[in-house]
């Protein structure tokens, strides 16, 4: 019997989820540092970003920032099997130190829904994880590109209870039916968007398509948007788990004005801890008519 793709990459993902913290972080880390050294997609849009992003540092230190970037991907792509796999507990305590959950708290008591935005910085899948274990709690997701994948990614994140919603028109609704509820909802902030549904605003100095999802959602519900962050510490030592205020005017008719702030909120995010983002994601790649694709440009830290 001929396996399929899905299930091949389920069983992956439990043989990796046996690998203890420690040494799934190295073998991460070992993973990003080839990839950083070879020739390949992958270092070839992380060098275009961090020149977009950082073009005050000198050569070198972009090229170090690189490879420190590549080797906390690879990291990432280690310990979701783990997130997904260990028992809750086990995962929950992965999570050493909190910072900022008190502004979190005073939203929850006040009786208004709160948006949390995570970008892909640190480890997301744990932020989701911790929330859901503390608060009644919903996800936006897309679902994945292997169709028999999604009833066992759903499964493994929602397994304390929280409410996974497809990014659908019936999903959106729902969405923001429990937001109006007080409720908590988290969503992936910093995706470039497709089609309708976006606006361009700077990113890192340069204007690039944005969701306005996020504005929309807190027009139509009125909660508290909130960034989270789970940063990576250092020597498999865990992770700490950091809630801050967004930038004003998020909330904004204007999408322009929102998106405006939802970057610089994600930005705030990311130069905190650079070396931590997902940057070889073309998140630059869709400009406003007649600006050049940056990713067809050499713009090369190398």
């Amino acid at each position: 019997m001929v396996l399929s793709r899905a299930r091949i990459l389920i069983a992956l993902i439990k043989l990796t989820g046996k690998l203890s913290l420690r040494r799934a972080q190295r073998m991460g880390s070992a993973l990003g540092a080839l990839v950083a050294r070879l020739p390949g997609r992958a270092r070839t849009v992380t060098a275009v970003n961090l020149a977009i992003a950082f073009p005050e540092l000198p050569a070198a230190q972009r090229r170090e920032l690189l490879h420190a970037s590549l080797r906390h991907t690879g990291q990432v792509v280690l310990e979701i099997p783990l997130i997904w796999e260990w028992p809750v507990q086990r995962c929950l305590e992965l999570v050493r130190e909190i910072d900022g959950e008190d502004l979190l708290q005073q939203a929850v008591d006040n009786g208004k829904g709160v948006l949390l935005l995570a970008p892909h910085l640190g480890n997301w899948e744990l932020c989701g994880l911790y929330f859901s274990s503390r608060y009644r709690m919903a996800a936006l997701y897309s679902p994945p590109s292997l169709p028999d994948f999604e009833d066992y990614m759903t499964r493994v994140r929602g397994r304390m209870g929280s409410e996974l919603v497809r990014g659908d028109r019936r999903g959106l609704a729902r969405l923001i039916g429990l937001l109006r509820n007080g409720e908590v909802a988290g969503i992936l902030p910093d995706q470039s968007p497709r089609g309708a549904g976006s606006a361009y605003a700077p990113f890192f100095g340069m204007e690039v398509r944005t969701m306005t999802l996020v504005s929309r959602l807190l027009q139509k519900s009125g909660a508290t948007p909130l960034m989270t962050v789970c940063e990576r510490l250092p020597d498999a030592a865990g992770f700490r788990l950091v809630i801050r205020t967004c930038e004003a005017g998020m909330a904004d008719p204007d999408p322009v004005v929102a998106t405006t702030a939802l970057n610089r909120s994600v930005e705030a995010c990311v130069r905190r801890i650079p070396e931590q983002y997902q940057w070889e994601y073309k998140r630059f790649r869709h400009r406003p008519r007649g600006e050049a694709d940056p990713y067809r440009v050499d713009r090369s830290c190398r």
